[in-house]
């Protein structure tokens, strides 16, 4: 093996997220802005047999559950297998992101192993076979594959190039009331209503015009949300406020690194076991 054997796990941001219909397959038909922070959980190649090794504040949240059902596991085992390869080697995964939260989780993780391995074998992860595996895998892995500002269409996974100038380097708030939120249960209670389509353009622009339609049915199985968005906007240099994903995690984006470090500090004084990450958008 070759190359740089760690690699972050981003963690994802929805900066909108539009349903616009339930699909015959079960998924439903989505338009959002996915962005991405400059933090997340670690991977990296570790002497061993071939396996995973949980470590981080949240690793332990995945250590109950078949290390071999983990979506890095099933990432790792398919790709080597689709190279070739044998057996992956022993991976270590620092789960420094909550899990159920809606920041690409499990998506993210399977596509740094994706990253950090396609490289250490040698192979391009534009190669089509890479981008194709990672479809498979998940709605969001494309997306976090590519770790990068686009627009998702489709299940999220019908991505598009979009200029991120505007977002590049933007600080960034996040925060987790602690409580895990299932996807299922939340896209099940959509109302159904079609409320319109995301606007072109400026990703920035279209995210303020737009809107999370599963922050709705999050607020009634986790109505402590509302809470976290409402004290979220209510702070000086907030540009954003929002739910992201499927929840419960929400984020704001400011003007102003000093005042989104006032804001954590402020946060974190007034609810101490809420989860925070201060960052910025890559």
């Amino acid at each position: 093996m070759t190359g740089r054997h760690v690699e972050s796990a981003y963690a994802k941001i929805n900066l909108a997220l539009h349903v616009r219909r339930r699909r015959a397959d079960g998924y439903h038909d989505i338009e959002t802005i996915f962005a991405f922070a400059e933090h997340g959980d670690l991977i990296d190649i570790v002497d061993g047999a071939a396996g995973l090794a949980l470590t981080g504040p949240f690793g332990g949240a995945l250590a109950t559950d078949n290390a071999e059902d983990n979506l890095v596991m099933r990432a790792a085992r398919r790709l080597a297998a689709l190279l070739g390869q044998g057996d992956p080697p022993a991976l270590r995964l620092d789960k420094r992101l909550p899990v159920a939260a809606g920041v690409g989780g499990g998506s993210a993780d399977a596509a740094a192993a994706l990253r950090m391995l396609s490289r250490s074998y040698g192979v391009a992860i534009d190669d089509p076979r890479i981008v194709e595996l990672a479809r498979e895998l998940g709605a969001d892995v494309p997306a976090c594959l590519a770790s990068a500002t686009l627009r998702g269409d489709g299940r999220g996974d019908a991505l598009t190039s979009i200029a991120s100038s505007a977002l590049a380097g933007l600080p960034l708030l996040l925060v987790n009331p602690g409580t895990p939120l299932a996807t299922g249960p939340v896209f099940a209670g959509w109302d159904g209503i079609d409320r319109g389509p995301l606007a072109p353009g400026d990703p920035l622009a279209a995210a303020l015009a737009g809107r999370n339609d599963l922050e709705p049915p999050a607020r009634k199985l986790c109505p402590v949300i509302g809470d976290v968005v409402a004290m979220l906007a209510d702070q000086p240099g907030v540009l954003l406020a929002r739910m992201s994903g499927s929840g419960a995690t929400c984020f704001a984006l400011f003007d102003d690194e000093h005042k989104r470090d006032a804001a954590d500090q402020r946060i974190a004084a007034a609810h101490p076991d809420w989860w925070r990450l201060a960052s910025r958008l890559r």
